[in-house]
């Protein structure tokens, strides 16, 4: 009899995703999801939609979901986390969601200690709507809305969300991973379950950063999204964890 070796989580629904050919968002959720089975949470999990790539991922997971206004994943995941305290809470959202429109959110999330998960999607673009310049947009880096590549002197500079985030008092462990190979893959899913972790011992604010790929907006092929992240995104968003590395959990 042949062994099973690999099998659908019960973290995610049958549902075909839509996310476009070489976007990391499914291999993500993937990762969400087994973190949540694995660490016994998905009965007691409530997760918040953001508006973008992923808006309808509560399609997707098979917990309890709530979608959020664009941005306001974080106050509305603080909402849902008091009410229900014993709930495993995160609110998943893009570079666009989370660090444009979203950034008090955010940022007041995080000042609070506000008990909650959140997975932060940085794939440098507006992905969504068109491909236009994001927070996170590299300098130089070509968009709709900066076509000669985005210029410091006018554009500003990206942000990078998890060092900012980082020196806040409330904010308990803060990480950012890649999934653009299977080395990383794994480390991305294993700082997932330690955020869920976090969270169940009441430790304060958790953040996963997450670095994906565009192809369709970075104008590339799957393989080469894969190369540019880890070639241009990397030097500017360094893996690795930004507070919260003595954490036993």
């Amino acid at each position: 009899m042949a062994k099973k070796v690999c099998e659908n989580t019960r973290g995610l629904t049958d549902l075909q995703r839509h996310y476009c050919p070489g976007c990391t968002h499914g291999i993500i959720h993937r990762s969400v999801a087994e973190a949540l089975v694995e660490e016994n949470l998905l009965d007691e999990a409530i997760g918040v939609s953001p508006v973008g790539c992923a808006y309808n991922n509560y399609l997707y997971f098979s917990c309890d979901m709530a979608q959020a206004a664009h941005g306001r994943a974080p106050a509305v995941a603080t909402g849902i986390k008091r009410v229900h305290p014993d709930c495993t809470v995160f609110s998943y959202q893009g570079d666009g969601d989370l660090a444009a429109i979203g950034t008090a959110e955010i940022v007041h999330a995080a000042a609070r200690g506000e008990k909650i998960t959140t997975i932060f999607v940085n794939n440098a673009i507006y992905g969504m709507t068109s491909g236009q310049m994001a927070p996170t947009t590299l300098v130089g880096q070509v968009t709709t809305t900066s076509p000669f590549g985005r210029d410091p002197d006018t554009q500003g500079y990206p942000i990078n969300v998890s060092e900012m985030l980082a020196l806040l008092q409330g904010s308990a462990y803060i990480e950012r991973v890649a999934v653009n190979n299977v080395r990383n893959i794994v480390a991305a899913k294993r700082a997932i379950r330690k955020a869920f972790r976090v969270q169940k011992a009441g430790l304060g604010f958790s953040m996963i950063e997450v670095l994906s790929t565009c192809p369709t907006n970075w104008g590339k092929d799957p393989i080469q999204a894969l190369s540019w992240l880890e070639t241009a995104m990397m030097p500017q968003y360094p893996l690795g964890v930004f507070k919260g590395a003595a954490l036993e959990v």
